[in-house]
């Protein structure tokens, strides 16, 4: 196989896999009950930052991304999110989510 054939194939083996790790990211975001959150790292298990880079490429009518939270409980859309969560009835202690209330167990 010469180099330029390898290459393709490599790419193209990145290329599906990134595809299946976005689905399951999205999958676990839609999956997401109304009234409930899930963290970065729940719906990216051991990469967390993954999950925010789909989520902020992905233009998705519907997808319910206000569910998605960081770990300690904290809101990476601020008042915006924060409105859409109080809206569906998310638990706050403060400004965070009340995790021990809310957290949708992965």
């Amino acid at each position: 196989m010469s180099d330029a054939n390898a290459e393709s194939a490599k790419t193209r083996i990145e290329d599906e896999f990134s595809r299946t790790r976005e689905f399951e990211v999205l999958e676990r975001v839609r999956g997401t009950p109304a009234g409930f959150v899930r963290t970065y790292g729940d719906v990216s298990p051991g990469a967390p930052r993954f999950a925010g880079s789909v989520l902020f490429a992905v233009d998705e009518p519907g997808l319910p991304w206000w569910r998605v939270v960081r770990a300690d409980g904290s809101l990476a859309k601020g008042d915006r999110q924060r409105a859409l969560l109080v809206a569906e009835g998310v638990p706050f202690r403060g400004a965070r989510v009340d995790m021990s209330l809310a957290r949708v167990v992965p």
